[in-house]
């Protein structure tokens, strides 16, 4: 075996056992058990303390004397308190007993998303299903940042929520002989990234879309694009995520049989 060979198997390891730990969190993804929406009249939800509503600015809960206890911030909430959750931004995090509670809010709506470290589905984990690897989808391409950054709007795995992407370029690369070009999203600082659908999608990977980190472009705009780390977004284990669906412009009309699978379908070797 090559030492290219060897350091290319080394590195794969790495970012699988990076994966896997990614899944096995016992707060995480996987740990999901309900995503519950609100509505603007106080009501309890099966298993979760406290009466909780939104009145389209803010999520109200309040929490009889006596009743399980929920904590915010590592203190007791008695009585009512209000929650101002941001748009599209990760929840603010309840606590009761081991479960974690996060109040999110999406497209002005507001829902509970609940994590139990208990979960059926994080206890059924074995591991992600994933194309064996091949440099073959190790692929050179080039960034052009857009001279402002615009918004796309893409669909989401829940009928009815949009979400708004802030693009910043398009990345150009050759790919089963073609040119090919996808948007791009995120900034060079913490790191740019495509949201894709091809060919496989709702066949062997998830339908809606996966995802593709870049390296950090290079200063004449050179960056590698290695398929074979695109990865599942939590909506590819879970029916409680809101993920995005892939923009329209970013879906390839050939089969990237490279990365992870959708690792609630049935895979052969």
């Amino acid at each position: 075996m090559t030492a290219t060979a060897t350091e290319f198997d080394q590195q794969w390891a790495a970012f699988r056992a990076e994966r896997a730990a990614w899944a096995r969190q016992p707060l995480g993804w996987l740990s999901l058990t309900g995503l519950h929406w609100l509505g603007e009249q106080d009501e309890t939800i099966e298993g979760l303390p406290g009466r909780w509503r939104a009145d389209g600015e803010n999520v109200h809960v309040t929490v009889e004397s006596g009743a399980d206890e929920l904590r915010l911030a590592g203190e007791t909430i008695t009585g009512s308190t209000v929650l101002t959750p941001a748009e599209g931004a990760p929840g603010i995090e309840v606590r009761t007993g081991d479960r974690l509670i996060e109040v999110i809010r999406r497209n002005g709506l507001f829902a509970l998303r609940v994590h139990d470290p208990a979960a059926p589905t994080l206890a059924a984990f074995v591991e992600i299903p994933v194309y064996q690897p091949n440099p073959k989808w190790i692929v050179t391409g080039h960034f052009e940042p857009f001279e402002v950054a615009r918004v796309v709007t893409t669909g989401a795995v829940v009928a009815g929520l949009e979400h708004h992407h802030t693009a910043t370029g398009t990345v150009t690369f050759e790919l089963d002989g073609e040119q090919r070009r996808l948007i791009v999203f995120g900034n060079q600082a913490p790191g740019l990234h495509v949201l894709f659908a091809d060919a496989t999608s709702g066949v062997t990977t998830f339908g809606g879309a996966r995802r593709l980190d870049l390296s950090r472009p290079a200063a004449d705009g050179a960056v590698v694009l290695d398929f074979n780390r695109a990865v599942n977004l939590p909506c590819a284990f879970t029916d409680n995520a809101t993920c995005p669906l892939a923009p329209a412009e970013n879906r390839l009309p050939l089969a990237v049989e490279a990365g992870e699978q959708d690792p609630r379908k049935e895979h052969t070797a």
